[in-house]
């Protein structure tokens, strides 16, 4: 067993995987820091594809396609002749990789660590509602994570609520499923300089940012906004995505003299526009995935120090506590909880402390992530 007196393990990350990620980001990081010398074997394939759910044109298909029957050959080579290592990483999104690279690990007897991250057939048929359950993607889907899953010594998702999902739908015994959460880039998402009880201004400003997925219940904050007790605030919503062009379509409809929509930012940008924000929104969707996950939206907005109004789920409460001050959990899809919990901060924001969720971020700074991770790989060298 390897142990902190013990060599690290010797890792390989290998793969397709989406540096446009955050959190394959993350994950890269904290293996560096298990393993200064991590062999990366990568094949980006997801250049300029921010939300693959919208990807449309024949071209942009074939593109992916074309780079994903390139990709695998020159991975597996370049597998073949790497050199001694003690387990395999297969970062997101890493289905296609685990069923046609997984099986090279096993043939040179290295466990394999999937980080699955969420459930794809999930996210694909159930939440977003791309294609029927029976339809013949989705089986294919489920067949293919299934397998994927039975080829993973371990397999990671993003919080327990979600890896218990995964057991579920494909008999993953609960001894192979762990849960890392995902956490915020620290040099991207550092504390604010300017505290809740500084920021006095009226109107109050609230920021929503993120890729327009049904889990985010963006429909929930826009009746909120066109309440008569939402119109006393600034609101901001930011992204594109799956149902952008549905709600622009809403938004010109209305009058919304206090919604800004703006189509995006660049992510290094963000965090100034988190520190300009009164108080930030995460998710309010009403689907049984958004009360698994917790998003990077909320990570990013704890690791900044912004107040924080979002769903009330079991992913949450495996993070924050009732007394976690300048945090407000809600109703999904309610957007009366919503404005209860914004008079509730214009009534605290003068009293939150200087410097808010410091216990909360030290559960998902990069070193208690890293941790997460040397644990996952101690187990599955261990199997």
């Amino acid at each position: 067993m390897t142990t902190r007196n013990q060599p690290e393990p010797r890792v390989v990350l290998l793969g397709t995987y989406d540096l446009g990620k955050p959190r394959t980001r993350l994950l890269r990081e904290c293996l560096q820091r298990i393993d200064p010398d991590l062999r990366e074997l990568h094949f980006g394939i997801w250049q300029g594809v921010e939300d693959k759910s919208v990807m449309t044109g024949l071209a942009a298909r074939l593109t992916v396609i074309l780079r994903l029957a390139l990709a695998y050959p020159v991975l597996g080579l370049r597998y073949f002749f790497t050199g001694k290592h003690d387990v395999v990483v297969i970062g997101y999104m890493g289905l296609f990789d685990m069923l046609l690279l997984a099986p090279l690990a096993k043939l040179r007897g290295k466990p394999v660590v999937w980080d699955a991250f969420l459930s794809i057939y999930d996210t694909y048929a159930r939440d977003r509602a791309m294609a029927a359950e029976h339809h013949w993607k989705s089986r294919l889907l489920r067949w293919a994570e299934k397998r994927a899953c039975r080829l993973a010594d371990r397999v990671v998702l993003d919080t327990m609520a979600h890896a218990s999902l995964m057991g579920e739908l494909h008999d993953v015994p609960k001894s192979r499923l762990d849960a890392v959460l995902v956490g915020a880039e620290e040099r991207n998402f550092l504390p604010s300089a300017t505290s809740p009880a500084e920021r006095t201004a009226d109107p109050i400003e609230i920021l929503f940012y993120g890729q327009f997925i049904p889990l985010h219940g963006i429909d929930t904050i826009i009746d909120a906004a066109l309440d008569p007790r939402g119109r006393q605030y600034s609101w901001s919503i930011v992204g594109q995505g799956q149902e952008a062009d549905r709600i622009d379509s809403r938004l010109a409809s209305l009058d919304t003299p206090n919604i800004t929509r703006i189509p995006w930012i660049d992510y290094d940008e963000l965090s100034a526009k988190l520190a300009s924000a009164d108080v930030c929104l995460g998710i309010f969707g009403t689907s049984d995935k958004a009360a698994r996950v917790i998003p990077n939206k909320v990570f990013q907005a704890l690791a900044v120090g912004a107040p924080l109004i979002t769903r009330d789920s079991p992913a949450m409460r495996e993070l924050v506590c009732d007394n976690d001050e300048g945090i407000y959990l809600v109703s999904p899809g309610d957007p009366q909880s919503l404005l209860d919990s914004l008079d509730q901060f214009a009534r605290d924001r003068t009293s939150l402390p200087s410097i808010l969720h410091c216990r909360l971020r030290e559960r998902f700074d990069v070193a208690a992530l890293t941790n997460g991770w040397r644990k996952v790989l101690e187990r599955a060298i261990t199997v």
